[in-house]
């Protein structure tokens, strides 16, 4: 969960989004060929359930109709693309050991997820074109990973959601120097319209759970940017991996053994990992009886852990989250993605309109994933 946002391609698409597309992924045509190659690949919005996908328990994201599009013309072994008024990348194929070795001096600094899927890919025929995004940028919904697998889908990746979301999580890995778990790259990857995501991080097997017709998803943002690679994500990892040493993986770990932990903070961050993954199967169970009212209920309790026991949130969202909570037509909020900033979902009644709250709102739906559509 919680890659870094790429921050370098921007929300330029205004509305350009492709997820209607056809979902038939296409053989790549021979190298040299001129042909346009177009693949899309959405973000993700995490219903509940963050900082447990590292530590292997219960994660209930979903793949949003908000996306990212590239699109290029093949040929040569020369990587050119655009990005709005960004700096456009230059990439020579394949990437070469020295540039790999260095992606974080790589600009743009958008290019360091292109070139780490490039990668990953193996990839050896370039072409000329361009990316545009509808998601907004820092807004931690998973910018980044929806460009490094749009990238390597349209570089010639051929495989299974669960192989693309593996390549992607490498690829986030090497370009943001972020630890982070498969959550975003398989939600991303795997996503169902009208459904969210159960993913089980430990196994990576994951289910379909209906999102029914009588809620709907809002995303606000906090007016605070996130970038993880700034916060103290790899602090909060390493946390949860001492408090596994003591007890055994956290998301099946004994409630007393961790209440015995000696070191406080090492016990607050795994009373956090054990309650949510509990919070994640209930969720998942109010979203299949069609309860939202407790559905809401846990988003609640959700903030609230990763406020006091995890300490990820910030004022902004706290303040959010208080002020959705207060409305009738909203069942719960809390915040998404990693915190330090971003971005609160909240539950809603249909026909809501939540867009004067936060800085920005975003009303969303639960998109199919990550495909190439021609090429």
């Amino acid at each position: 969960m919680g890659g870094a946002d790429a921050g370098g391609h921007d929300n330029t698409a205004n509305g350009d989004n492709t997820a209607n597309g056809d979902n038939t992924a296409t053989a790549v045509h021979a190298a040299g060929s001129p042909d346009t190659v177009v693949a899309w690949a959405p973000g993700r919005v995490n219903l509940i359930g963050d900082h447990t996908d590292y530590a292997g328990g219960l994660v209930l994201p979903m793949a949003i109709d908000l996306g990212t599009t590239v699109r290029f013309d093949r040929g040569g072994t020369h990587l050119r693309l655009r990005s709005g008024r960004r700096r456009p990348l230059s990439l020579d194929l394949p990437v070469a050991a020295s540039v790999a070795r260095s992606l974080s001096d790589l600009e743009p600094s958008w290019g360091r997820f292109v070139a780490a899927a490039a990668i990953e890919v193996g990839a050896t025929v370039g072409g000329d074109g361009e990316i545009t995004t509808t998601l907004p940028v820092g807004a931690g919904l998973s910018s980044s990973a929806s460009l490094e697998l749009a990238v390597a889908l349209a570089l010639g990746f051929d495989g299974s959601p669960l192989e693309l979301a593996r390549l992607g999580q490498r690829a986030e890995h090497a370009a943001s120097g972020v630890p982070c778990g498969i959550m975003d790259q398989l939600a991303i990857a795997a996503g169902t319209t009208g459904h969210a995501l159960l993913i089980d991080c430990a196994t990576e097997r994951y289910q379909p759970v209906v999102i029914p017709d009588t809620v709907e998803v809002w995303v606000l943002h906090s007016g605070v940017k996130r970038r993880l690679a700034d916060s103290a994500y790899a602090e909060r990892r390493a946390a949860t991996e001492s408090a596994a040493e003591l007890v055994g993986p956290l998301a099946q770990a004994n409630l007393d053994d961790i209440e015995s932990i000696p070191d406080p903070v090492l016990r607050r961050r795994a009373r956090h990992v054990r309650s949510e993954c509990d919070r994640v199967q209930r969720f998942a169970a109010a979203l299949a009886t069609d309860d939202p009212t407790t559905a809401g209920e846990l988003m609640e309790a959700s903030h609230a852990s990763l406020r006091d026991d995890f300490e990820v949130s910030v004022s902004q969202l706290d303040e959010l989250v208080v002020a959705l909570s207060a409305r009738p037509e909203v069942f719960g909020a809390r915040l998404t993605g990693a915190g330090f900033g971003g971005c609160v979902v909240a539950l809603a009644r249909p026909g809501s309109n939540l867009s004067g709250v936060g800085s920005t709102a975003w009303l969303v739906r639960a998109s199919d994933g990550a495909r190439r559509i021609t090429g």
